[in-house]
């Protein structure tokens, strides 16, 4: 299924091969800047971040820009927040490689005195963050190959 050009929440990415495992990932037609990404040694070459690291600052973000919206519209100043986002990577039962957990430490300073609504923004903002809350549900993924001639 294409994106719908007028839904904010529709969009497509382009991932094209480059050489070997290196690919060029461009965002909605050129708005944004390329990625570049790649497998780490001994498939790749490094050259850019590998998917499980992109899944793992996807989290990250969507973490950090929940909170921050929460804590915007509660008009709580914020100095300082960052992620560390840490994913356990294991081969599961048929010995394949996969993310089996991830860990996410936020770190944020506020002032004080805000405090207890700090908390209520704690409390609620996992639940407005896309990228954890479909992790966590399973996505559903449907792939075709389509063969260019």
């Amino acid at each position: 299924m294409m994106a719908k050009q007028d839904d904010p929440h529709s969009f497509t990415v382009m991932v094209e091969r480059m050489q070997d495992y290196e690919f060029r990932v461009q965002f909605d037609k050129d708005k944004f800047a390329e990625l570049i990404m790649d497998e780490p040694p001994p498939i790749g070459h490094d050259m850019g971040p590998n998917a499980t690291r992109v899944l793992a600052a996807s989290i990250g973000n969507c973490l950090s820009a929940s909170l921050m919206f929460c804590l915007q519209r509660s008009k709580l100043e914020v100095e300082t927040l960052q992620a560390e986002v840490s994913p356990r990577v294991a081969r599961n039962e048929d010995g394949r490689w996969r993310v089996e957990h991830v860990d996410v430490k936020i770190m944020i300073k506020t002032k004080e005195e805000d405090l207890k609504r700090f908390q209520r923004c704690v409390d609620i903002f996992e639940n407005y963050c896309i990228v954890t809350s479909s992790i966590r549900q399973g996505i559903s993924v449907d792939v075709t190959i389509h063969q260019k001639k």
